[in-house]
């Protein structure tokens, strides 16, 4: 049984991680060689202008698997150097491929989001969660931290002292606090999760493929770059659009009031 499904529908690739027995945890090397090699995949086909990421079963992602923390086994194994580097070769490539991926991501959160399974749902560019969801940056509680970069992504979503709060103490947050405290953009009835998902990823791929890639990209660097840095950016990127077909087929449309055919070109 693989442990990531993967269905297109039209421009959106549905992703499904599905170790359901086990609440979906990403730290095994099946789960992130599979994570990894979707982002590569999607990065590469102009097909896909969207991504959702759900769980399969009650929950989203229960992040590490305890029990090899407990059995020092899998990436637990080892002295400190080598536990380091397991992090690095093993979970953090996680974070890099969805960060690069330029296609946006949206986390359909159907269930417990715990530890790097929170951390997984805020790489996302956008999160809707199901009335049954909740979130936890509960590494705090098993004496360890956040080692596969919630603590860049975290403060990012929620800002700092929430963030602050959900790191110190590891509580759980419920679906409509997590709403309130601006982690998740929307909070739908669980049976409705995927279909607001894919609505909401339609909206997206209605637009032209490469301006949204382009739109993405923009957007991270603006994470880090200065004004001016983005605006030069901005500048170069903007005049390429000019000069696709996409963009000239968007402007034909406005114009004569019907909807545009767009080609990624």
């Amino acid at each position: 049984m693989s442990c990531l499904l993967k269905e297109q529908q039209g421009q959106v690739l549905l992703v499904t991680l599905n170790r359901p027995d086990l609440r979906n945890p990403i730290s095994e090397p099946d789960m992130i060689e599979a994570i990894e090699r979707m982002c590569f995949d999607v990065q590469a086909d102009l097909s896909i202008s969207v991504v959702i990421i759900t769980g399969a079963g009650k929950g989203f992602s229960s992040g590490g698997n305890v029990k090899h923390m407990q059995d020092k086994s899998g990436m637990f194994v080892g002295d400190t150097e080598t536990l380091a580097e397991n992090y690095r070769q093993g979970i953090q490539r996680i974070p890099r491929a969805i960060f690069n991926l330029d296609v946006p991501v949206i986390a359909a959160v159907n269930g417990a989001a715990i530890g790097a399974g929170c951390d997984l749902a805020m790489m996302a560019d956008i999160r809707i969660a199901s009335d049954k969801a909740c979130f936890a940056e509960s590494f705090i509680k098993l004496g360890i931290i956040p080692g596969d970069g919630g603590a860049w992504f975290l403060p990012r979503v929620a800002g700092y002292e929430r963030a602050a709060e959900m790191a110190f103490t590891g509580d759980v947050v419920s679906a409509e606090q997590a709403l309130a405290w601006g982690l998740v953009s929307r909070v739908v009835e669980h049976d409705r999760l995927l279909d607001v998902a894919f609505e909401l990823a339609g909206r997206i791929a209605k637009n032209p493929p490469l301006t949204i890639r382009e739109t993405k990209r923009l957007l991270r660097q603006g994470r880090s770059a200065s004004l001016d840095e983005l605006l030069e950016t901005s500048a170069q990127v903007q005049a390429r659009m000019h000069h696709t077909q996409d963009h000239k087929e968007a402007v034909d449309a406005f114009l004569a009031k019907r909807a545009p055919s767009f080609q990624g070109k």
